[in-house]
């Protein structure tokens, strides 16, 4: 689409990356595929100590710009990049996940033709560590004021998604380093309450799901994203939307008591799990009478009582029965 050889990057592209040897090519090939081709490349090695450096040295392209410093949560790796960047518009992407070749073009294209958003975002679908598809996203297209829907759900569905006006990035503040999770609801809900978003109608963004994600530091996501809708609520922009608080309490436990069991079996923990579940359902009555709860019951007593082993192939012969994935309100591939 561009000469690469003689450009102004237009799109900064930010990869925070920690030990990434495993995926760190195949993310960035994703990148320097992308038909739109003015953007500079900016990864950020937060001192990785396996053979990340060396693969990404060996990729010859003038746009990829390497920075090191000291490890650090990811927020504080995402700014550091900003840092560096000179892009009009800024995205991120984590350094195991891909794009397809058109993210950058249809989400620039979509700012140019929408000069009162700051952020666009697309479609997201989660893959596993080959690389299979797993499951579907939040599929919306919410264009505009969308800050009433974010408090609800954050249905932008990873970090690698968005791109962002530069000019709006600085106004927010740009991460909040101090929150362990949820960086990425939070920097959404800043960004809606002063500007427009616009949807890309398709799928771009591949989340790789891995067997780290999935021991997740359920507690840790609890404590951040409580305090960033306790944030939200609190400001002038959710003045007159207070009736949402419960709503988004409520689907923010159903998300955990997603995540707290989809682990392997012999990995879930019990006494935290139930706990969770409860507090989905003392959130959201209504869970009671419907067959996710009783389901999730069910997947948490077998993890529980039957050899990991078993469970495994219990599992595995039936499907719907580990399925827990209609917390969140779509099935998954299996």
């Amino acid at each position: 689409m561009n000469n690469i050889n003689n450009y102004t990057p237009i799109i900064t592209v930010i990869i925070p990356v920690f030990n990434g040897e495993k995926t760190i090519k195949e993310t960035i090939n994703s990148i320097l595929q992308q038909t739109f081709t003015q953007f500079e490349l900016i990864v950020i090695n937060a001192d990785s100590t396996d053979s990340t450096l060396n693969i990404i040295y060996q990729i010859k392209d003038s746009r990829i710009k390497v920075f090191s410093y000291p490890k650090a949560n990811v927020a504080v790796n995402r700014n550091r990049g900003f840092h560096h960047s000179y892009g009009e518009f800024i995205t991120f992407i984590d350094a195991d996940d891909i794009w397809t070749s058109n993210k950058l073009e249809a989400q620039y294209k979509a700012l140019v033709e929408y000069p009162e958003a700051a952020v666009a975002y697309s479609w997201t679908n989660c893959i596993d560590e080959t690389g299979k598809f797993l499951r579907k996203c939040s599929y919306v297209q919410w264009t505009g004021d969308v800050y009433h829907k974010l408090l609800l759900d954050d249905f932008i569905g990873s970090g690698s998604n968005v791109m962002i006006r530069r000019n709006a990035f600085i106004a927010v503040g740009g991460f909040n380093e101090s929150l362990s999770n949820a960086q990425d609801t939070d920097l959404w809900l800043r960004l809606a309450a002063s500007y427009h978003f616009v949807s890309i109608p398709e799928s771009q963004i591949l989340y790789r799901v891995s067997a780290q994600s999935m021991s997740s530091d359920i507690l840790g996501l609890e404590k951040s994203n409580l305090q960033v809708i306790a944030q939200a609520f609190n400001h002038k922009k959710a003045e007159t939307l207070q009736h949402l608080k419960k709503y988004s309490i409520a689907n923010l436990y159903k998300y955990l008591s997603y995540k707290v069991l989809d682990v392997p079996p012999g990995q879930q923990k019990t006494l935290q799990a139930v706990r969770v579940i409860a507090t989905a359902i003392k959130s959201d009555p209504s869970l009671a009478l419907k067959p996710i709860a009783f389901k999730a019951f069910l997947k948490l007593i077998l993890m529980t009582l039957l050899p990991p082993k078993w469970a495994r192939k219990l599992f595995a012969k039936f499907p719907k029965i580990s399925n827990t994935s209609t917390f969140l309100g779509y099935e998954k591939n299996s």
